[in-house]
C-alpha cells in the first residue's frame, strides 16, 4: 500500500532557504518518492516559493481565516523530481520582500503567530479533503512553524470523527514559536487546548509544544539529540513533556542530497574531484585562498566555517582558538552572519591577520560549496547541534570535520585518537568539553595528523567513503509512518 504523506514546513530548498531545515525538506520527499511513498509538501506562498514552481493551479478556496479574506490553496510542481507542492495563498501574510521571518529591522513580524497558524490550519484542511484528488495518510510537521498542524488535526477529529495521524520533527528545540497568551483567541482552537496539557507554556503559547503534545509521533534529526532533549540541560523547558513521551520519540539522522553535495558533480566548485581522483581538491583549495585573499600556500592547514555566527554554533569558542591556528601557520575562512559582536570579533581578526584569516558576512550558496571543497578542516564547534549538515557535507568532500561531541556531530564523526586510527575508523576531530583547552587540543591533533601525510590521506579517503545518503533516513521515516497507518 502506498502511504501518502504531507510535509508541512516554512521553507524548502531550492525555493527558499535560511538554514538546514530547507535542505531536509528539499531532500527527504524525493528520497521517499524513490521508496514508493507519495510525499507532498505544503508551504506558505512566499514570493521565491511561487517563482520556483511550475504548473501552478488553483485547488480550493479555503475561505476567510485569521482576519484575512479568502485564503486560496494552490498546487504546483518542483522540478527536477516533480514533487507536488501546495502553496497557501494569503498575500497579506506572505507576499513580503526579504526574510520570511523578520522585518527590515531584523525583528520578528508582529503577526507571525497568525502567519504560521494559517500554515498549520491549511495543512489540516488538506488532510480533511481540501484537494478532492488527494489526501494524506500522515501529516508530517517540521519545527515550530508547522507546530499547530497536529493541534488542528486533533481539534477537527472531535467534530468530524476522522483521525489523521501526525508526526512532528524537531530540527532545533531552541526555536519554539512562543507568543503571548492573549493571542490564543485568534488561533481558532478549542478553549481547553490552552492548558499545560496542550499549547500553554509558562503562561504563553508555544507552537512547538503544541506539536510535541498533539502529534502521534516525535522525531528528531539524530539519535543523540533525541536523548539530549529529554534532559534539563538541553530540554529548553520541554524536557518534562518529552520524558513523558519517550516511547514516541525516534532519532533519525539527516542525510546528504547527493544531487547537490557531491564533489564529483558539483558545478559550484573550481575543480570536480572524487575519492579515486582527489587531485582536484588541491585546486579547490588554491582557488579558495585566492578568492578570499589569503596567502597562496598549499601547505597551510586551511580551516573553513560555514555557519550562523552565534554562540549556539560555538563561534565564541572558535574565536578563542583562533590565535593557536594562526600561530601554527594555519588559515581560517568564515562565511556567515549573526551576532554583531561575533561578526566584529571575526572582522577584527581578519584585519589583524589578512594573509591568514578571511571573513565574508552574509550567505552565498556557491561560496559555501567552495569553502567545503577547498578547506582541509571544516569546523562545527557547536554548543549543541541537533544534527548538523555541514559536517556531513565536509565528510563527502574529504574536508575533515572538527566538531564538539554533541547531537548529530557525535553520531557522525569519529575522532582521530590513536585507537581509532589503528582501528581504521577515524574520520575527523572530536572534542568532548566545550572549553578552550579542548578545542585547542583538537586543533593540535589536526596539525599533527596533517604532518603525517599517509595517515592524513587515509583519514580523508575514509571520510569520503562514508555514506550519509537519504535512503536510510527515508526508510526509517517509512517505518514510523507504517506504525501509524496499520
Amino acid at each position: 500500500m502506498t502511504v501518502c504523506v504531507l510535509h508541512v514546513a516554512a521553507e524548502m530548498y531550492p525555493l527558499l532557504k535560511t538554514g538546514g531545515l530547507a535542505d531536509v525538506v528539499g531532500a527527504l520527499p524525493p528520497a521517499q518518492m524513490q521508496l514508493g511513498t507519495d510525499a507532498r509538501v505544503v508551504l506558505p506562498a512566499f514570493p521565491s516559493v511561487v517563482a520556483g514552481l511550475t504548473q501552478i493551479e488553483h485547488v480550493a478556496d479555503l475561505g476567510p481565516a485569521f482576519g484575512l479574506g479568502n485564503v486560496r490553496l494552490e498546487r504546483g510542481v518542483l522540478e527536477p523530481h516533480a514533487i507536488v507542492v501546495y502553496i497557501v495563498r494569503a498575500d497579506a501574510f506572505y507576499n513580503r520582500p526579504g526574510n520570511p521571518y523578520l522585518d527590515a529591522s531584523h525583528t520578528q513580524y508582529a503577526d507571525s503567530d497568525r502567519r504560521f497558524a494559517l500554515l498549520g490550519w491549511a495543512a489540516a484542511r488538506i488532510a480533511h479533503g481540501a484537494d478532492s484528488t488527494w489526501r494524506p495518510d500522515v501529516v508530517h510537521a517540521h519545527d515550530w512553524h508547522a507546530g499547530l498542524a497536529p493541534a488542528y488535526l486533533r481539534a477537527w477529529e472531535r467534530t468530524s470523527g476522522v483521525r489523521v495521524p501526525s508526526v512532528i520533527t524537531v530540527h532545533n528545540l531552541a526555536y519554539q514559536g512562543v507568543f503571548p497568551a492573549a493571542e490564543f483567541g485568534v488561533l481558532q482552537l478549542p478553549a481547553d487546548f490552552f492548558s499545560v496539557d496542550g499549547i500553554e507554556f509558562y503562561g504563553h503559547l508555544s507552537f512547538l509544544k503544541a506539536g510535541l503534545f498533539y502529534a502521534d509521533r516525535i522525531t528528531t534529526v539524530s539519535p543523540t539529540y533525541a536523548r539530549e532533549i529529554q534532559t534539563r540541560v538541553q530540554g529548553a523547558g520541554l524536557d518534562g513533556l518529552l520524558r513523558t513521551r519517550t516511547h514516541d520519540i525516534t532519532g533519525i539522522l539527516n542525510g546528504v542530497d547527493k544531487t547537490v553535495w557531491n564533489p564529483a558533480t558539483d558545478t559550484a566548485i573550481n575543480t570536480q574531484y572524487s575519492v579515486e581522483k582527489i587531485s582536484g581538491k588541491e585546486k579547490c583549495k588554491a582557488a579558495l585562498q585566492e578568492r578570499m585573499g589569503l596567502a597562496r600556500d598549499p601547505d597551510a592547514l586551511l580551516f573553513g566555517v560555514v555557519s550562523r555566527l552565534t554562540e549556539q554554533k560555538g563561534i565564541d569558542l572558535l574565536l578563542s582558538a583562533l590565535p593557536d591556528i594562526v600561530q601554527r601557520g594555519g588559515q581560517l575562512v568564515v562565511l556567515g552572519t549573526g551576532d554583531p559582536a561575533l561578526e566584529n570579533g571575526l572582522k577584527y581578526a581578519a584585519a589583524a591577520n589578512p594573509q591568514s584569516v578571511a571573513v565574508e558576512l552574509g550567505f552565498d550558496e556557491t561560496l559555501s560549496h567552495s569553502i567545503i571543497a577547498g578547506s582541509d578542516i571544516v569546523m562545527v564547534p557547536s554548543r549543541f547541534e541537533p544534527c548538523g549538515l555541514t559536517q556531513l557535507y565536509a565528510l563527502a568532500y574529504g574536508s575533515l570535520p572538527l566538531v564538539h561531541c554533541v547531537g548529530g556531530l557525535a553520531d557522525t564523526v569519529v575522532d582521530t585518537s590513536l585507537e581509532n586510527l589503528a582501528d581504521e575508523i577515524a574520520t575527523g576531530f572530536v572534542f568532548e568539553k566545550f572549553d578552550r583547552p579542548s578545542i585547542v587540543a583538537a586543533v593540535r591533533r589536526a596539525f599533527a595528523l596533517k604532518a603525517r601525510r599517509p595517515d592524513w590521506k587515509a583519514v580523508v579517503h575514509r571520510a569520503m567513503e562514508q555514506d550519509f545518503g537519504w535512503e536510510a533516513s527515508a526508510l526509517r521515516y517509512a517505518e514510523v509512518y507504517h506504525e501509524l497507518t496499520v
